[in-house]
């Protein structure tokens, strides 16, 4: 006589293996996406193959705990550690489009202004570009490169970066509020505005830039400019910084004249112009830079 009591579970374990086989069968679920150009842009399934020509981005995939994803990037990312075995396909606006074909990436990502974007398309290569210039779009980019690497959350890395904002700018003494500052992103002169991600932190810390929103996020300045505006503080990269006197007319700047500028060795002046998971790292720096050389209240010079 049969054993009758075993067939309901055998049906049971039957309809689990058919709902697991199912699932299986069942392809990866297709991204959709809209990048900073305004494309369109349609994955088949989340990338696994990835190179970044831009070092924000690069750093924003590991930091997402995705760096296992990249294949290569462009020369100038050189953070985490890990990136650093990676092969180096160029720079974001002389990328070699050998190289990254070469690599077999199933996406590429890069900055708007990259010129090379027209062309890997045109070999299949799906590109999203993206531009974080502002907080606001570097929480934007936060959340559009979760989704693409399918990270839950990605969030929490602008709230950890809101937070240690807020942080640096409450370590500040109450004497260095509204200090006039001019930061300087290169020599060109090229300087960060307002409208930028490093003129918000400033205003953020409780600072004053001399370079209004209306010039621009990231501005080319006549030298003149900066002469007149007299900033009590500049900040600037290390090796900008060692010329300044030699500008003419630079040496009347009381910031120099007083000897309060603060030149960044080169691995911190990267923190402080990318925007990405190390802003607040970069708030920190220049908290530190402001506690150390800002003039305190009545030191100050009217604007």
């Amino acid at each position: 006589m049969p054993d009758t009591s075993t067939a309901p579970k055998n049906r049971t374990v039957h309809w689990l293996l058919l709902l697991l086989a199912l699932l299986l069968a069942t392809p990866a679920r297709a991204l959709d996406l809209t990048d900073d150009r305004g494309v369109r842009i349609t994955l088949d399934a989340p990338p696994q193959r990835i190179v970044s020509l831009l070092p924000s981005l690069t750093e924003t995939v590991c930091h997402l705990g995705q760096c296992h994803r990249l294949v290569g990037v462009d020369r100038y990312s050189n953070w985490p550690e890990a990136v650093h075995r990676l092969p180096q396909v160029g720079g974001g606006l002389d990328p070699s489009i050998e190289a990254i074909v070469a690599l077999r990436p199933d996406l590429v990502l890069a900055g708007t202004s990259m010129r090379a974007i027209a062309r890997l398309e045109a070999l299949g290569v799906k590109v999203v570009a993206l531009e974080p210039r502002t907080h606001a779009d570097v929480r934007r980019v936060l959340g559009k490169v979760g989704v693409l690497l399918g990270v839950d959350d990605a969030q929490r890395v602008w709230r950890e970066i809101d937070a240690g904002v807020s942080a640096a700018a409450q370590s500040l003494p109450a004497q260095v509020q509204g200090t006039r500052v001019y930061f300087e992103v290169n020599r060109g002169p090229y300087g960060a505005g307002e409208a930028s991600f490093i003129g918000e932190t400033l205003a953020r810390l409780g600072v004053r830039n001399i370079l209004p929103a209306t010039l621009g996020p990231f501005p080319k300045l006549n030298p003149e400019f900066v002469v007149r505006a007299n900033p009590d503080l500049i900040m600037v990269g290390a090796r900008d910084g060692a010329e300044l006197h030699n500008r003419p007319g630079w040496g009347a700047i009381r910031a120099l004249r007083e000897q309060r500028v603060c030149s960044f060795a080169p691995a911190e002046a990267e923190v402080l112009v990318r925007p990405g998971p190390r802003m607040a790292e970069a708030a920190r720096l220049m908290a530190r830079c402001l506690a150390d050389k800002a003039p305190r209240g009545a030191q100050r010079a009217a604007p």
